[in-house]
């Protein structure tokens, strides 16, 4: 391998160690969804977004038009984020104190960090979403997200690598004693043969 060869290489490590992971947004478009019954109703709808392993749910905003029809209340409509198996995440309710039917437009951001309220899907990488209602009225749905979306700040999975700058050193003088060594040898070779 020529020494134009060991630089290109060289070249593309560095850049390969120096990139590295960064906070994921996801957005997620809940226009249309209804919700049913309590949490865990089977008529609520359920979505399932994959995330990454292990990644930490740090943050959401928000931005939604829910309708409550009577005697359903705004404040009974909810939205629950959690890893696949239920047991970590948020219970959410957007219009908390608006104890009356109707429609109206919620919108906010929470670091759920800053709350103690952040937490780590499982190793299958699946984030949770269920809509629900605090209270079940009756048979058919409660509430509607008329429009809107929320997004989720995921933050990956940390990962110990060794620094890059060291990685970076150690195979560069490992390649060049290599090299070295190679050079040595087919000069040794050259002279054995005059």
């Amino acid at each position: 391998m020529s020494l134009s060869s060991w630089n290109k290489l060289l070249v593309s490590l560095s850049f390969f160690a120096c990139t590295s992971l960064f906070a994921a947004p996801i957005t997620i478009d809940v226009s249309g969804i209804e919700s049913y019954g309590e949490l865990g109703d089977a008529g609520n709808t359920v979505l399932n977004f994959d995330v990454g392993a292990s990644g930490t749910v740090t943050s959401i905003s928000y931005s939604f038009n829910l309708t409550a029809i009577d005697p359903s209340w705004l404040s009974e409509i909810g939205l629950s984020f959690t890893n696949s198996k239920g047991t970590e995440g948020v219970v959410f309710n957007p219009g908390v104190g608006d104890a009356f039917p109707g429609t109206d437009t919620y919108s906010g951001s929470a670091n759920l960090a800053d709350l103690g309220l952040s937490f780590t899907v499982g190793s299958d990488g699946i984030l949770r979403l269920e809509f629900y209602e605090d209270y079940d009225d009756f048979g058919g749905p409660d509430g509607i997200w008329n429009f809107g979306s929320i997004t989720f700040n995921i933050e990956p999975q940390v990962i110990d690598v060794p620094e890059p700058s060291t990685a970076l050193l150690l195979g560069a003088g490992v390649m060049l004693i290599g090299y070295s060594r190679r050079k040595g040898a087919q000069k040794k070779n050259q002279a054995s043969t005059h």
